[in-house]
């Protein structure tokens, strides 16, 4: 008996469809173990190799980044101003200077809509049709479903080449790990895949260089705030090689590697079982991902055009990442501190945009754009800016101004891999608080990353009690949005 993620096989011909399903996808069932795995070594159609997704947590006001109201009144549009951009009648937050001169790379969704004015990580980066505030605070609740970069690692697995570098590589620090609170935030867990999936953290290593002072309810605090300023010789590194999560997925690596190679007299894809039984073996700590990690390596120059603050070095470690041959790299503007940070403005907005969240954004979206499209790796490369929701369009009678959570409208900016450059999908009305057109749930985002990875949104996977579940429920492909 082989068992893969839980799901009993039998060789020969009593394979049943849902471990088809629970192996590959649903675009391959009816396929023998071996001709299943060779069909997915053969290759995928999707445009883009690989994936970053920069994920900022707390949610940025759609007023103060992609989709300024000049003519709304003060209490609406607030004090910035806007500016215009290479894309003829696309205005930006005016504190976005150089992400201005390269809009025409990108494709603005400014109707992204969903019910969950929460910081539901998970809503926006699984396949989950619906989150609650315990669930959030939950990450192993037993209704999360996995994040999309587990997904990628599970559905891929039986096509990674020996000695290649990890599908689902996540910076600068497990989220939730470096703030005030004992509760981690839901989102980028394996769930029922099981921990062999679970994301590859980074470990910072470096020190800030700009103090700043934070304040939540009666707690304060002041030290050095790493997204405001790194020093010049900070880098990223994988974790101890002791860690339970990394131990649990070489052994689950491992243990899949044993039970196929156990039934080779049974399957004549010898072959398929050699390259699931290398990918077992390859250290997570490889010299290509170490070297990839070490910023070190970089010009000067380079890491300035990212920006020396900690959410565009981590920018640069993911292209680098994605150079190595990483599939999904995750770059996470987590809290830092104190909880009720990131993007999360409902006190000192203004000032936190002007001085930290808007150069830093600024600073490492133009400078990864830029950098991918200079190699010639932009259109191949798929790279997804988002959040878990917007900011309410009246500002908040508090101590520098403050947004509220907002579900209704939002904006999200997708660039590469086959997405269209220089185009804006969807209007909110005049004062950025509701849908105007085309209304854009997350989920239709996620199976747009899934098509444009070469995965068919409706694959279905097995739940925990070996019920189908769809990578995402309700999506649909962003048509529009496609080059």
């Amino acid at each position: 008996m082989i068992r893969v993620q839980g799901s009993s096989l039998q060789s020969g011909a009593q394979l049943a469809r849902r471990d088809f399903m629970q192996i590959g996808g649903a675009g391959l069932l009816g396929l023998g173990l071996p001709d299943l795995l060779r069909a997915e070594a053969s290759g995928r159609k999707g445009k883009a190799k690989s994936c970053i997704l920069l994920y900022l947590y707390g949610a940025p006001s759609q007023l103060e980044t992609f989709d300024p109201k000049p003519n709304a009144p003060l209490e609406i549009r607030g004090e910035l101003g806007f500016t215009s951009t290479s894309v003829p009648g696309l205005t930006i937050c005016d504190r976005l200077p150089r992400l201005a001169p390269v809009m025409n790379k990108v494709t603005v969704l400014r109707s992204v809509t969903h019910q969950h004015p929460i910081h539901g990580v998970a809503f926006a980066t699984t396949g989950t049709p619906t989150i609650d505030v315990a669930m959030e605070l939950a990450p192993r609740d037993s209704k999360h479903w996995p994040y999309i970069g587990s997904v990628v690692d599970f559905l891929g697995q039986s096509t990674r080449k020996p000695g290649a570098a990890p599908d689902n590589i996540a910076l600068p620090f497990p989220m939730s790990s470096q703030r005030t609170g004992e509760v981690q935030r839901a989102g980028p867990y394996p769930a029922f895949l099981g921990g062999a999936h679970a994301p590859i953290w980074t470990r910072f290593e470096g020190h800030g260089t700009v103090k700043a002072k934070k304040t939540l309810q009666k707690m304060t605090w002041e030290d050095f705030e790493l997204y405001r300023g790194v020093s010049s010789d900070c880098r990223f590194s994988l974790g101890d090689t002791g860690s339970m999560v990394e131990l649990d997925r070489l052994d689950q690596r491992m243990s899949l590697a044993q039970q196929l190679e156990a039934q080779l007299p049974a399957f004549d894809g010898s072959a398929a079982v050699d390259r699931q039984r290398s990918a077992a073996l390859d250290l997570l700590r490889s010299a290509r991902v170490r070297e990839a990690l070490d910023l070190r390596h970089e010009p000067d120059r380079m890491r300035q055009r990212y920006g020396m603050e900690l959410f565009g070095q981590g920018a640069l470690a993911a292209r680098r990442l994605v150079e190595a041959g990483s599939r999904f790299v995750s770059v996470f503007w987590d809290e830092y501190g104190l909880a009720g940070t990131g993007w999360d403005t409902h006190w000192d907005h203004f000032p936190r945009m002007k001085e930290e969240l808007l150069p830093g954004l600024d600073n490492a979206l133009s400078g990864l754009l830029i950098d991918l499209d200079d190699r010639g790796m932009l259109d191949d490369t798929l790279v997804v800016c988002l959040s878990e929701h917007g900011r309410t369009p009246r500002i908040q009678n508090v101590t520098g101004g403050g947004r509220d959570h907002w579900a209704q409208v939002y904006s999200v900016v997708m660039a590469g891999g086959g997405i269209a450059r220089g185009k804006v999908i969807g209007k909110s009305d005049k004062i950025g608080g509701t849908v105007a057109e085309r209304a854009i749930s997350p989920k239709d985002i996620l199976a747009t990353i899934y098509h444009l990875l070469g995965f068919d949104p409706e694959t279905t996977l097995l739940d925990r009690t070996g019920r189908p579940a769809p990578l995402v429920a309700g999506g649909h492909i962003l048509t529009d949005a496609l080059a």
